[in-house]
């Protein structure tokens, strides 16, 4: 058997040619992997890359319809860890086979964390309970209490229902579940992308030390690449249900051989300086069944040439253990320039002549506290945005941001204090609001050009404009005809900024409006955002926990922290050195690769 260049020691997951069918074809074409005890690999790339397709093959849940085929080993255990109880010592999985198969697989040997707890956690049970259905024998509730304290929570969670418990304990939870069972390998499926960046952190340091002492593999699935570049001994990078790239986690995004891996690490905004521009990759990822006999990301490539279209590249060695899918491989792809200060973006509060811009939206001492709650979610905060400028808030979950911005827009209702649009507290207010998660915010059973004129006739705007919005946020005005759910996520989010825009809006409130996208979509509706403040004299109010996001869009930045702002002031000052130690603690929690970019 091999062994892992990484660790050296013989892998507790071997996969060998995975391939995922559905009705439609190929879902993922073809894929090796191995994960050593203790090792980390990170398996990376954008929505319908094939990476949760991936995960769902090897733990046996794919949906109805599809189905894989290939070998998953799990060899037999160290003399140590060996339990008659929990099954073979060894297993051989034939990824084809029926449901049954898998029961000695899923818990005992694998377990899977799931991005957003409430998925996998059941409602309408106790936390201990859940937590004790993969313990078998007496003692259940003393090994329940144990888990518990090993994942850090109290004894009393287990009496608790996920509802009454915040994110970052659910997630702890969940973690406490799937360990019940003392699985070989955890693989986590973007576990943290709900979480804000300090809860993050908490918990991944957590699966890190659970998987020191346990001696633990993890696949880490994730498109946040700091996060993989900070925790994975070894990254897999797919597009279009293709392994394009794999090796130790340094060389491939730092010196990437295929040209994807290079945009993609581009769009990634940096924290310590604002881009003019965000590097982005053009177009989307292909259906992975839509792609014939030539190189998956050759529309989209700098690089394309002929040669490219002829044949479907393979996965060649470049250097030690790190091979790459191009017909470039094993030439270093250039770097993507950056771009300079944009000198078209006018300071904090400046008009473009460099007058003082009138003051557009004021709170006053805003205090809101909702029924049942300890703590207040505002604790009179002020906060004010002078037309065409670019305000941030940020702060962990639970921290009010949201909360603001709702007040800001009309949807909560002040307990006190006074906010003003314009100067005045009772006028029409042009304010718009962008969610973070544009599929639940448009109607899925209506066309994009319906749900834009109903936005214009609200307005008092004749529905002849539909084609103009859509062409305003970068899509074509034949996309009227669409329905959501044939758009991808980047494209549902830029008509979800059309139609916010339609009331002629003065101010546009995003509230979390790119978290859920990928890095490199995440790009273009920053860069879209930025491009529409200079063309229309828009003014945001950015709601975000992504720091880096915040540098980039904002002029000026508030930091809340339980329903208080405890600093505020010019994005450069804030982030690049902060006075209070709240904003130090957030800046810290990022990955550290992030912090030297």
């Amino acid at each position: 058997m091999t062994t892992s260049t990484a660790t050296g020691r013989a892998p507790l997951l071997a996969v060998r040619d995975l391939r995922v069918t559905s009705a439609a074809g190929a879902v993922v074409a073809g894929l090796d992997l191995t994960v050593a005890p203790g090792e980390t690999v990170a398996i990376v790339g954008e929505s319908g890359s094939g990476k949760s397709m991936t995960v769902k093959a090897l733990t046996g849940l794919l949906p109805e319809g599809v189905r894989a085929t290939g070998r998953m080993d799990l060899p037999a255990r160290d003399p140590g860890r060996a339990d008659p109880e929990r099954g073979p010592a060894g297993l051989e999985i034939d990824l084809a086979a029926p449901g049954g198969a898998w029961r000695e697989v899923r818990g005992s040997r694998l377990a899977l964390l799931l991005q957003d707890p409430f998925t996998s956690l059941s409602p309408v049970h106790r936390c201990g309970e859940q937590i004790g259905w993969a313990i078998s024998g007496a003692g259940r509730g003393e090994r329940v209490a144990r888990l518990l304290a090993e994942v850090g929570l109290p004894a009393e969670v287990a009496g608790k229902y996920p509802f009454q418990l915040s994110g970052g304990m659910r997630q702890r939870v969940a973690i406490a579940a799937g360990l019940a069972a003392d699985p070989d390998l955890l693989i986590a499926d973007e576990p943290t992308t709900a979480l804000d960046v300090t809860t993050q952190h908490e918990v991944l340091e957590l699966i890190a030390r659970l998987q020191r002492e346990r001696d633990m593999g993890l696949i880490l699935i994730t498109h946040d690449l700091r996060l993989a570049r900070s925790r994975a001994d070894r990254v897999m990078v797919m597009y279009a249900g293709r392994l394009i790239e794999e090796g130790p986690t340094g060389r491939v995004l730092d010196a990437p051989a295929h040209p994807y891996t290079a945009r993609l690490a581009a769009c990634d905004p940096p924290l310590t300086h604002r881009l003019a521009v965000l590097p982005t990759i053009p177009g989307s990822v292909p259906r992975p069944w839509s792609v014939g006999a030539e190189c998956a990301f050759a529309e989209r490539c700098a690089f394309v040439t002929d040669a490219c279209r002829t044949a479907e590249p393979s996965l060649v060695e470049v250097a030690d253990d790190h091979r790459a899918a191009c017909l470039r491989a094993g030439t270093a792809v250039p770097p993507v320039p950056a771009d300079a200060p944009d000198p078209g973006v006018t300071g904090p509060g400046e008009t473009r002549d460099g007058d003082a811009a009138p003051l557009l939206l004021s709170v006053e001492g805003a205090a809101k506290r909702f029924p049942g709650s300890a703590v207040p979610a505002l604790d009179g905060v002020d906060l004010e945005i002078a037309a065409g400028e670019a305000v941030a808030v940020v702060g962990e979950s639970g921290s009010g941001k949201t909360t603001l911005a709702r007040c800001v827009v009309g949807l909560e209702q002040a307990d006190a204090g006074r906010i003003t649009f314009h100067g005045s507290a009772t006028g029409a207010r042009r304010v718009q609001i962008v969610f973070q998660d544009p599929y639940s915010a448009l109607n899925p059973g209506l066309t994009i050009g319906t749900s834009l004129a109903e936005a214009l006739r609200a307005a008092g705007r004749p529905k002849s404009e539909v084609g103009e919005l859509l062409e305003l946020v970068g899509l074509p005005a034949a996309y009227a005809r669409r329905r959501p759910r044939a758009l991808s996520g980047g494209e549902r989010q830029r008509v979800a900024i059309a139609r916010a825009l339609a009331p002629r809006a003065d101010l546009l409130v995003c509230d979390e409006s790119v978290s859920a996208l990928d890095v490199s979509v995440q790009a273009q509706v920053l860069n879209l955002l930025a491009d529409l403040r200079r063309r229309l004299g828009l003014t945001l109010l950015f709601i975000t926990h992504d720091l880096a996001v915040a540098r980039q869009i904002a002029d000026r930045v508030y930091v809340m922290h339980h329903g208080r702002v405890v600093e505020s002031g010019p994005v450069d000052s804030v982030l690049g050195a902060p006075a209070h130690e709240y904003t130090q603690r957030l800046l810290a929690s990022i990955p550290a690769a992030d912090q030297a970019d």
